[in-house]
């Protein structure tokens, strides 16, 4: 995976090359994403990484998301929805929120991405989530203003609601969390995707 290959742009989003993985988050080289967040009515979903993974083990993100290759068009992006999280939809039924850019920081890694940012609204329990153990490893929704207040420090901790997979069983989940919780996006992104996806609420 890390020897895979991105695009690379400047900070203007023009293409300027192409490196593996691996350079792309040492030297933190702006490179493309496909984020899709699941909405539901008045929650937002989030989907749980797995203790396995090697960057942010444990904590909760988007919903589906993962890095568009050198070889690959934005529509191609629709795969991680079905590889993540085992819902399979058409890239048309996706609603475009554009482009937002990304960043998290911590030692030897840099991530700054410009996000290709889709949003899916639809009614799900959860019986229509498949995981990709290895990468996710539960899902859960939370009420979308309370998700927008922790944002902006106006509450300490949100509730959050659904399922994570233990021994091959699915065990609820209904827990209180706090901002440590989740990736360590900047506020301002968070707060941008929920601005955007305002539009179609």
């Amino acid at each position: 995976m890390e020897s895979e290959r991105l695009k690379i742009f400047n900070e203007q989003h023009e293409y300027i090359g192409e490196k593996t993985r691996s350079e792309v988050h040492e030297k933190g080289f702006w490179h493309e994403t496909f984020h899709c967040w699941l909405v539901e009515e008045d929650s937002l979903y989030f989907q749980l990484r797995s203790e396995e993974k090697k960057d942010y083990p444990g904590l909760l993100d988007i919903t589906a998301a993962g890095h568009l290759l050198a070889s690959e068009t934005v529509e191609d992006g629709i795969r991680e929805v079905e590889e993540e999280i085992g819902i399979r939809v058409p890239f048309a039924q996706l609603q475009s929120l554009g482009i937002i850019e990304c960043a998290a920081e911590r030692k030897g890694f840099i991530d700054r991405e410009f996000a290709h940012t889709f949003l899916l609204i639809g009614a799900f329990t959860d019986e229509h989530f498949t995981l990709e153990q290895d990468e996710v490893a539960g899902i859960v929704r939370i009420d979308f203003e309370a998700f927008r207040s922790l944002c902006k420090d106006g509450c300490d901790e949100v509730r959050i609601e659904g399922f994570k997979v233990k021994d091959g069983e699915k065990v609820k989940v209904d827990e209180m969390v706090s901002q440590a919780s989740f990736v360590p996006h900047q506020a301002e992104f968070y707060l941008a995707v929920l601005e955007r996806i305002d539009q179609y609420r």
